[in-house]
């Protein structure tokens, strides 16, 4: 399980381009990196237009943002355009880096457990140590939150 205080656990994750992003990326700028269940859902979309509508705020705040799901990179892509996001979107093929995190779990939906991703947020300092963990994020509050670690 992840920490606050940890440094990131090393990642190899492609984005909707198919370019290999890591966690040695990310360093040099504060990271927002979102794992989210799954692209073109009600919430997904609402939290992805939420950090699209902030994301000058966040690189004002010297942070840039990443979002993290199992879908693929043509559905990623297909995100993007359909909503005109302009940050990358990383595929988490099989779930394993957010097992890894322990992000992935049991999750009660609508009445039903399953396995899933849980929403969660992970701030990043420069050198991609975890400043806050957001873990069963509530959408519509978790802007304010962000912008207030940052």
């Amino acid at each position: 399980m992840l920490e606050k205080g940890m440094l990131l656990p090393d990642f190899k994750m492609e984005n909707q381009n198919g370019d290999v992003i890591t966690n040695k990326d990310l360093f040099g700028k504060k990271t927002v990196l979102y794992f989210y269940p799954r692209d073109n859902t009600p919430t997904c979309t609402t939290q992805a237009c939420d950090f699209k509508d902030n994301l000058d705020v966040l690189n004002d705040l010297n942070a840039q943002v990443y979002g993290v799901s199992g879908d693929s990179k043509v559905k990623h892509t297909n995100f993007i355009n359909k909503h005109n996001l302009k940050f990358d979107l990383l595929v988490d093929e099989g779930y394993a880096y957010s097992e890894q995190l322990g992000i992935y779990r049991m999750k009660k939906s609508f009445g039903k457990e399953s396995m899933g991703i849980v929403r969660t947020t992970i701030i990043l300092d420069e050198e991609t140590r975890v400043m806050h963990i957001f873990d069963g994020v509530k959408v519509k509050s978790q802007m304010d939150d962000i912008k207030a670690v940052l």
